[in-house]
């Protein structure tokens, strides 16, 4: 963010901005929202990340998933009119925006299915369910805080949770390797003709280019559809997700644009292309 945009940003952040790094797609995008939506992203955001580093963490495997069920008992608690102190918070935002209970779990429950073994190849069936917890059920907390009607809302939320979570995979093929995991699907490995679920085996593969084909052209579907949502509803209401939508879909065209062969410099969208993705779609 350029520095007459800065002037935007407050200096101090809120606790539920803590960790969020200040040229972020996330921060660029939930900043130009008003007060209340802001914060309740930010919560939304403060929650993810913190659920997820307990299953990125390299603790024992049993004190991760009893982490994981503390912040079970915490949301229930929070519904049930008892917030914890971590979610005192939260009351507010949960209230005004309605977001729904099941939406918090999910996201606990995709965390969780890193915990018990690093996921590897899983089948497209556990891909899609892993996708829809940790990115869609997201989603689904984040339309509610957008104003989106319900149905167009749902809709939104599983096209662009899904989308941004392929590009992710995609991008980070070999970071994920290198602690282990795996998530590119079983079935597009064995059409590639890999057998191995062994990350850096795939990783090393010649084939690798063509298990990615099938998440690259998912992923663009996706994107589309989202696009499809979001023409449908005035400018004001989908800023956020556009340039979320408009971030992560050209981090995926330079990955199309890199290839997937070895060797596989990282991709990163450029602070140009940050700033007018922001002003094109968010201020302009």
């Amino acid at each position: 963010m350029n520095q007459q945009m800065a002037t935007d940003i407050e200096k101090t952040p809120s606790p539920s901005q803590e960790g969020i790094a200040v040229g972020s797609s996330f921060y660029a995008a939930m900043k130009i929202l008003p007060r209340a939506q802001r914060e309740a992203m930010f919560q939304i955001y403060s929650f993810c990340r913190q659920v997820d580093d307990i299953a990125d963490s390299d603790g024992p495997r049993d004190e991760r998933l009893a982490a994981l069920q503390v912040w079970r008992a915490d949301i229930d608690a929070l519904y049930a009119g008892n917030p914890p102190p971590r979610l005192r918070d939260y009351v507010a935002s949960v209230k005004r925006f309605g977001m729904r209970r099941e939406d918090f779990l999910a996201v606990i429950d995709g965390m969780e299915m890193d915990v018990p073994a690093e996921i590897r190849a899983p089948d497209e069936a556990t891909l899609d369910i892993y996708c829809d917890r940790v990115a869609s059920a997201v989603g689904r907390l984040s339309v509610k805080v957008f104003g989106l009607p319900d149905a167009d809302g749902i809709e939104l939320a599983h096209h662009l949770g899904r989308a941004l979570q392929l590009t992710n995979i995609l991008r980070d093929v070999d970071e994920d390797a290198g602690i282990g995991r795996l998530y590119l699907p079983r079935e597009g490995l064995y059409h590639a003709g890999i057998t191995s679920a062994d990350p850096d085996v795939v990783m090393a593969s010649p084939a690798l280019p063509r298990a990615c084909l099938p998440l690259v052209k998912r992923a663009q579907i996706h994107f589309e559809k989202a696009d499809e949502v979001m023409a449908r509803h005035p400018r004001r209401i989908v800023k956020a997700p556009r340039i979320m939508s408009k971030y992560y879909h050209a981090i995926l065209n330079l990955l199309v644009a890199r290839g997937f062969a070895a060797p596989r410099p990282p991709v990163k969208l450029g602070k140009a292309s940050r700033i007018a993705i922001l002003l094109r779609y968010g201020i302009l």
